[in-house]
């Protein structure tokens, strides 16, 4: 149940966004930090402990907010009338800085292991997402495909028949089939605070051989999802 404070509501936010960043960030950290006990491990452990860490934020943070964790989520539900406009705003604020404490306690549990790691791509990719081939408009349509079938997918669970319990167990079934099926292109961030507050953590902590936290990319992951929530959006008020 959704508390009616704003304040506990972001907090809600914050919380759920931050356990989605430390499951979610911290499964990539596993797999790709050298020394870790899960180096190697692949594209699948990190499609099903994201979408693990999704359904664990989600229950985190559900008796607080909606569970939300993401910006293009909350825009989605605003202009699909389900959700106050005054509120888009902080619930992003809130969302992004989770996501950015989050990346910060993943950087802390796997400390050991950044100066062990000598590839700053990898080490990036721990924190915040980049493309498999390096082609804005492309990516950009990739990260907005991806997330226009999150949020429809989202929308439409609003008018299922799934018991509370249930549901945020679909959303991680959600989440993991995205990654497997449409993920490979950019590693789908499909949620602006799960890239930009973590790129912010990359950016600002003394991290070993980190390299540079690619600025420039970095508007794909952002605006990419935002029009992909609200074009989902759009659609959905169309089906009567």
């Amino acid at each position: 149940m959704t508390n009616d404070s704003l304040t506990l509501q972001l907090l809600g936010e914050f919380i759920g966004t931050m356990v989605l960043i430390i499951l979610g960030d911290g499964v990539v950290a596993a797999v790709s930090l050298k020394k870790s006990k899960a180096e190697g491990a692949g594209w699948i452990a990190i499609a099903l402990g994201w979408g693990l860490a999704v359904t664990l934020g989600f229950y985190c943070s559900a008796f607080l907010s909606p569970a939300h964790l993401n910006p293009a989520v909350t825009l989605g539900m605003a202009i699909a009338g389900l959700f106050k406009w005054s509120y888009v705003v902080p619930y992003m604020i809130a969302q992004t800085l989770g996501g950015l404490v989050g990346a910060v306690i993943v950087w802390l549990n796997y400390y050991p292991h950044w100066k062990e790691t000598d590839d700053p791509a990898a080490i990036l990719g721990t924190f915040a997402t980049g493309p498999a081939i390096r082609d804005y408009p492309m990516n950009f349509l990739s990260e907005f495909i991806g997330t226009l079938v999150l949020v429809f997918a989202l929308l439409a669970f609003t008018r299922g028949k799934f018991t509370d319990g249930l549901n945020p167990m679909v959303v991680g079934v959600l989440i993991t089939s995205i990654g497997f099926s449409l993920g490979g292109t950019t590693g789908y961030a499909i949620n602006p605070a799960r890239d930009l507050g973590p790129r912010i953590a990359h950016q600002i902590l003394p991290i070993a051989n980190k390299g540079e936290s690619d600025w420039a990319y970095s508007w794909v992951p952002v605006l990419g999802p935002l029009a992909g929530g609200a074009v989902a959006a759009w659609l959905y008020m169309l089906i009567p």
